[in-house]
């Protein structure tokens, strides 16, 4: 069976938390997992606050909503220009979307 590659699109406070829960529900059956969870809008003032290395090794945070909200991202945390492009870029390359 082909490894998963998930993106979870989290927009809002509520959907960072159900992220995670989609997260770690997922890699307890499959660990080889490769899961990001894409924070844009309202999130992202959330994601800045988050400490779970695993889930902070996961997190891809739009620099369009960090800048909008004077946000500063973790270290190592990926960055992207656009949620919505990157998005769309995995989409492309096959990955599985939801939006939590």
């Amino acid at each position: 069976m082909a490894i998963t590659q998930l993106t979870i699109h989290a927009p809002t406070l509520d959907s960072l938390k159900r992220a995670q829960n989609n997260a770690r529900n997922l890699l307890k059956l499959e660990p080889d997992a490769q899961i990001e969870i894409v924070v844009n809008g309202p999130a992202t003032a959330l994601a800045v606050t988050l400490t779970d290395e695993d889930i902070l090794s996961r997190l891809v945070i739009c620099r369009n909503s960090l800048q909008a909200q004077t946000l500063t991202a973790q270290p190592n945390v990926t960055l992207v220009d656009a949620a919505v492009q990157h998005l769309a870029h995995r989409q492309a390359e096959g990955w599985s979307y939801i939006r939590a």
